[in-house]
């Protein structure tokens, strides 16, 4: 038989396993299940995350399984070396390759220190200031010394974990303001810090409907070295070995994703005690269907924090987020619920009032309102929306503004949190993990391919990372078109719609309209924003063909032909960046030295050298889409450049050194453009193109000149002979000179002209 590989002996692995589990589970070995919080049924529960071991146990003693015992079983155990059960202590399986570590040292140990008994120390004497005598001074060499533990008790956790909570901006948020996409604003002022936190709570209460959501438990680490200075020291390679030692599977994923979003321990445990307490007692109801803002307002109290800001900040985000969901942005109109919608803002008020009066009554107050908000808030909360696209659904946050930026917080933790121009090694896991929110937050395909491919593109112009911009390029092909769109799913888009500035969006031209305004900017400047990088460019080019396809969509314009648009608006793209590029060009040449040569002619040269990188690095690009892109930037210089020579031929009477300077230059430059239009199409389609030039005519304007020239110097040339024979006398200079004095007037004249 044939050696299996890894990845063939853990698929046989894991299948042998769920049918074990599946047999030992259906048949009567075990008495009872109890299926962990957030389960109905076997269905719900990932057999991946329970310990076969655990199981098997139960079934030999003939006691009752909690599954979620199970669970907590499988991780507790995972990092441990797996034994072989043949009871030799000597045979073990290790984690690690061997081979990695190198050999073992040949050094003798240290000798083992005899063990000595701890010192007992008396606990001190309370006394006062005043009863002090001089020996028992601050200065008193005689102190109690601090050991371990009692360093360890200086540390406050939840202050660290508060400290490591704070989300440090590593990234200049300005580069990307354009590509915002066009929602309306929050009128509670919610921050991006609120909804990633929110979109955390919001991806746990959906993790915990599979039944996988358990609270790790937090031992304390007696280390001399503070946590918070190992946070700060660490590098690069102790994120990828800690990072390698992650649990494997669900759990392992979650903490993966809570130090990708920067979710402080404190926090996530928080947030799991009280969403497995807000789902204590309502029997058959997942977890993904809670309220889950009020749930944790109703579960998690003030003692769980480690001062009183920081609760009242939590508070203040989940009422926040409730009054959004429900009232500000809410999708489906109130009708007669008017009336609750009042009461829930006035509630909303009560209870962040009740934290400024004294500790009694505020928890009477706090009490009363939770209870009363509970009441109005569920009725709001289960009206029905979208629960024929997607199933049951709470719709605590309809409005699909909401739902987008917390979708898009989680979307984020895609990044590698050291490098944020790449993505993270668990993307595949991450992106299957969020499809499990979609319930909740009404996310489709065609949702989920917008916001990812426009958080993709937005952090491709942070990072100027290439590769994200490819990997946009690949989320906006899949954006179906609206003919490939199910009909519940255009009913659904339809229905999202906002208002920003007066404009009326749909949900598509919120988030691709920033993308198409910021690539007709670039390219509408191809010349000076590309060149240097081409494959940017060409990227760039493909982004702006398909958001503007879909945007055109969209809008129900009239689409007669694909290519035809394109050619249109890359036609469009090459006469706004050659206006632009000519214009610096002609700038540059004016505030330059030109003693020595005109600026015409200069401005000739340095528009050859633009045509040249023209052909050979930006034509190409944009001829994949319009065959004549090197013809309408070249006849559009040549346009440009007869505007500024025109006035010059026409002022040109007489043949100076400028017009000897200007002239061959600028027939050079006409010269190179018609051979670069007749290099593209042909001789025909050459034809066709020369007619609609206008020439600059310089060669019959020089040959006037130059006739001009001719007869000013002939005239010259007569009036000095004739005056020269009028002069002669017909002497002989001298007797060895035997011809007379005018002729050498004549030479003169020869050797002027």
């Amino acid at each position: 038989m044939e050696e299996e590989n890894g990845v063939e002996l853990l698929q046989r692995y894991r299948r042998d396993r769920r049918i074990l589990l599946d047999f030992i589970l259906a048949g009567s070995l075990i008495k009872r299940v109890v299926m962990p919080p957030g389960a109905v049924t076997l269905d719900d529960v990932d057999l991946d995350q329970v310990s076969v071991d655990y199981v098997l146990n139960c079934a030999k003693k003939g006691e009752m399984l909690e599954l979620s015992e199970a669970i907590r079983d499988y991780h507790d155990n995972t990092g441990l070396p797996q034994m072989n059960g043949g009871g030799s202590t000597d045979e073990f399986f290790l984690v690690t390759s061997p081979e990695i570590s190198g050999s073992p040292p040949r050094r003798a140990p240290p000798p083992v220190p005899a063990p000595t008994p701890a010192p007992v120390f008396a606990p001190l004497p309370v006394v006062s200031l005043s009863s002090l005598e001089k020996s028992e001074s601050f200065n008193s060499t005689d102190v109690r010394e601090l050991t371990v533990d009692d360093i360890e008790d200086f540390e406050d956790d939840d202050a660290v974990d508060e400290v490591n909570s704070v989300r440090v901006s590593r990234h200049n948020p300005n580069d990307a303001a354009d590509l915002v996409p066009k929602l309306p604003a929050f009128v509670t002022g919610i921050t991006d810090d609120d909804l990633r936190e929110t979109a955390y709570e919001v991806l746990l209460a959906c993790a915990g409907a599979t039944g996988g959501l358990i609270v790790p438990s937090k031992e304390k680490k007696k280390d001399k070295k503070s946590r918070l200075m190992r946070k700060l020291g660490r590098s690069k390679t102790d994120n990828v070995m800690t990072h390698s030692q992650t649990a494997p599977g669900l759990v392992g994923l979650l903490e993966t994703m809570r130090a990708q979003m920067e979710i402080s321990e404190a926090m996530d445990i928080r947030t799991r005690r009280g969403l497995l307490n807000g789902l204590a007692g309502k029997v058959g109801k997942r977890m993904d269907t809670l309220l889950i803002p009020l749930e944790l307002l109703c579960c998690i109290s003030r003692t769980e924090f480690s001062d009183k800001k920081a609760y009242i900040r939590w508070q203040k985000r989940q009422l926040f987020m409730l009054e959004e969901g429900l009232i500000n942005h809410a999708i489906v109109g109130f009708g007669e619920s008017g009336r609750k919608a009042n009461e829930l803002r006035i509630l909303l008020a009560k209870i962040e009032e009740s934290e400024f009066r004294p500790s009694s009554e505020a928890e009477v107050q706090r009490a009363e309102c939770l209870r009363s908000l509970r009441e109005v808030a569920i009725p709001l909360a289960e009206r029905p929306a979208r629960g024929d696209l997607t199933g049951e659904v709470c719709h605590w946050a309809d409005g699909y503004h909401l739902n987008v930026r917390l979708y898009e917080k989680l979307l984020l933790s895609v990044f590698d949190i050291l490098d944020e121009g790449k993505l993270t090694q668990e993307v595949e896991e991450i992106l299957e993990l969020l499809k499990s929110t979609w319930r909740v937050l009404g996310i489709t395909e065609t949702i989920h391919y917008t916001c990812y491919s426009s958080v993709l593109f937005r952090q491709h112009i942070i990072t100027r990372e290439h590769g994200l911009l490819q990997h946009a390029i690949e989320q906006l092909k899949k954006i179906p078109l609206k003919e490939q769109r199910g009909p519940q799913e255009r009913l659904h888009l339809k229905s999202l719609h906002s208002k920003v500035d007066g404009e009326e969006l749909s949900f598509l031209q919120s988030e691709l309209s920033p993308i198409q305004k910021w690539t007709d900017k670039q390219l509408g400047d191809y010349h000076l924003h590309f060149d240097e990088d081409s494959a940017i460019m060409e990227d760039v080019v493909l982004i702006a063909m398909i958001t503007r396809r879909l945007l055109m969509e969209e809008s129900e314009l009239a689409i007669q032909s694909t290519s035809a648009a394109d050619r249109d608006q890359i036609e469009s793209y090459i006469s706004s960046s050659t206006k632009n590029v000519f214009m610096r060009t002609l700038h540059a040449v004016e505030g330059s030295d030109t003693m020595h040569e005109h600026p015409l002619a200069m401005l000739a040269e340095e528009i050859k050298k633009l045509l040249k990188k023209e052909s050979t690095i930006f034509s190409p690009i944009l001829s994949q889409r319009h065959p004549q892109a090197v013809v309408i930037s070249a006849s559009l210089l040549h346009k440009f450049y007869g505007s500024k020579l025109k006035p010059f031929l026409d002022g040109a009477e007489h043949l100076t050194e400028d017009v000897v300077s200007v002239f061959p230059a600028a027939d050079s430059l006409e010269q190179f453009i018609m051979a670069l239009i007749a290099s593209v199409g042909g001789e025909a389609n050459a034809g066709i193109n020369f007619r609609k030039i206008n020439l600059y005519q310089v060669e019959s304007i020089s040959g006037t000149l130059v006739m001009r020239w001719v007869n000013s110097q002939l005239g010259r040339i007569l009036g000095w002979v004739e005056r020269a024979i009028q002069q002669e006398r017909w002497d002989p200079i001298s007797p060895q000179q035997r011809h007379g004095s005018s002729i050498v007037e004549v030479y003169r004249i020869v050797e002027e002209v």
